[in-house]
């Protein structure tokens, strides 16, 4: 059984570590303002999360069904690293709102001075 839980353990790390990764390069994509290659991006990681979240389902499904789940640093661990994939895609999701947000004002301004310079 400790086996079980050590092989779901870094499948939920993998595929959590995934996550992150992708959604933190979104961010850097967002910043960019290359937001076409954030969307997808974010897509990535949230395909990712899902996997890391079915292997978690799995463990949940176990223990509700009283099949105890001995508790260690490596599945602790890989529950962090789910947990901060989950807080990574929300940030990316966030920060790439913000960032067409500031490209639009950033564009009105633009204008805005191209304007003045014609009068």
């Amino acid at each position: 059984m400790l086996d079980e839980i050590y092989e779901v353990s870094f499948q939920i790390i993998m595929h959590g570590g995934d996550a992150r990764s992708k959604a933190l390069e979104a961010i850097r994509a967002s910043d960019r303002y290359e937001f076409e290659k954030a969307e997808a991006l974010i897509k990535e990681a949230k395909e990712s999360l899902k996997k890391a979240q079915e292997a978690q389902t799995g463990l949940i499904q176990k223990e509700a069904a009283g099949d105890r789940q001995e508790v260690n640093i490596i599945l602790i661990h890989s529950q962090d690293h789910f947990s901060m994939a989950m807080t990574s895609i929300d940030l990316s999701e966030q920060v790439l709102r913000l960032n067409r947000k500031i490209q639009a004002l950033e564009q009105r301004e633009s204008q805005r001075n191209a304007l003045e310079e014609q009068s």
